[in-house]
């Protein structure tokens, strides 16, 4: 029993790794490029914006989805349909209609995808892994995941200049192939009991209002996705303007963007491993504690002109907090919320940090062809920083980050 629900995780996580590789590259070839093209923040929000609004609208849906249907067979779905929107896209480009406004519409459908796959992957992981095991196992994913997604901005500044985009997107066309192929040959998803009511029931609504329901009741979930709402805001001039900021301080050649995806990606991996082994705190809300700090004062670091080596380092640092923040909080909701709400839960947690991404963008986008992004990024460090602070003040979110037994009221 040891060793198949480990073979079966281990087919899953690499499944996931190998699609993962193709979407990553082909979305740093995308963004890079429109970044490169137009060097402008509003581009650049409108991207995002792009890549993310349809998850935010589509994610209560998918958890609706994901709690009511095999999980297996809704991922193959939306991996299927990434890579035939990508095929199209592909097709298109070779043709030689090379258009901005095409790669915008390509992220929305690819966006479309992620929606009904990340719910579905956050809820999938407790059903094939001992619960013991949840911290450990989400560690190790985080890490194969940070593993390939280096070689994409490698890759994808290496492709960008050797050969036309509309090839690149095949590879994201060929790894979703193999992934689909392995799913449904060696992947095996215990079979979810259902009752007749949940079986005959077609109202979407209605199972969407007791997912809200659950979380409203759940204190730790009010106060969770509350730091949620508040943090992702403050983060997206860090995770969106660096490129920006990178092209106009250091120049527009596609390695400059790649050394700093390289380098987060490097943190990633280094983060995932020492979580997997050192297995944080004992409360895994002041392990995430621990990162929100190190991560604001890294991002009030890059506000700092600097000469590039120190800024790679820092784009490191962050990339090795990143773990520390995303682990103990996946562990945390997969141990703590009821089986029958964790695709509606997962689907809300995607749709509040998605939709908080494109209002910081909303806000700060605009804003960075006016004022310095070093500015924005000064300012949201020390906002950051202050976050992280307060987390030790929310008593159940800090009752349920804490090891042994916790009731959901």
């Amino acid at each position: 029993m040891n060793y198949r629900w480990k073979k079966n995780t281990a087919i899953f996580m690499s499944s996931q790794a190998i699609s993962l590789l193709g979407s990553s590259l082909v979305q740093f070839a995308i963004t890079s490029y429109i970044t490169v093209q137009t060097k402008s923040g509003v581009y650049a929000t409108i991207a995002i914006l792009c890549a993310i609004l349809p998850v935010f609208l589509l994610s209560p849906f998918a958890g609706v989805w994901a709690d009511r249907y095999n999980r297996k067979i809704l991922i193959i779905i939306a991996d299927s349909s990434i890579a035939a929107c990508t095929l199209l896209v592909a097709i298109a480009f070779l043709l030689g209609y090379e258009s901005i406004e095409l790669l915008f519409a390509a992220l929305i459908i690819r966006a479309l995808g992620s929606a009904v796959q990340s719910p579905c992957v956050g809820a999938l992981l407790p059903d094939i892994v001992p619960e013991d095991k949840l911290t450990r196992v989400n560690g190790i994913n985080g890490s194969i995941q940070s593993l390939f997604m280096l070689a994409s901005p490698v890759l994808g500044a290496l492709l960008l200049s050797l050969v036309p985009l509309g090839k690149i997107f095949f590879i994201d066309i060929i790894t979703a192939v193999i992934a689909i192929i392995i799913l449904l040959t060696a992947f095996h998803l215990p079979k979810k009991e259902k009752s007749v009511e949940e079986m005959a029931s077609g109202n979407y609504f209605s199972e969407m209002k007791q997912g809200f329901r659950y979380i409203i009741k759940s204190r730790f979930l009010i106060e969770f996705f509350g730091f949620c709402m508040i943090y992702f805001i403050m983060m997206a001039p860090a995770a969106f303007l660096t490129q920006v900021q990178v092209v106009r301080n250091y120049g527009e050649d596609y390695w400059y963007l790649s050394a700093i995806e390289v380098a987060f990606s490097l943190g990633m991996l280094a983060g995932g491993i020492i979580i997997t082994i050192w297995g944080g705190m004992k409360n895994k809300v002041n392990t995430m504690m621990l990162a929100v700090l190190i991560m604001s004062l890294c991002t009030f670091g890059l506000g700092i002109r600097m000469p590039f080596l120190p800024y790679v380092i820092l784009m490191f640092l962050f990339g090795t907090a990143l773990p520390f923040l995303n682990t103990p909080a996946m562990t945390m909701l997969q141990e703590r919320v009821d089986a029958k709400y964790m695709g509606r839960v997962f689907g809300i947690m995607t749709m509040i940090n998605t939709s908080m991404m494109p209002l910081g963008m909303i806000i700060f986008g605009p804003v960075a062809d006016v004022v310095a992004i070093e500015i924005l990024l000064i300012i949201t460090g020390v906002v950051m920083f202050l976050l992280g602070l307060c987390m030790t003040r929310a008593k159940e979110l800090m009752k349920a980050g804490a090891a042994g037994p916790y009731i959901v009221d």
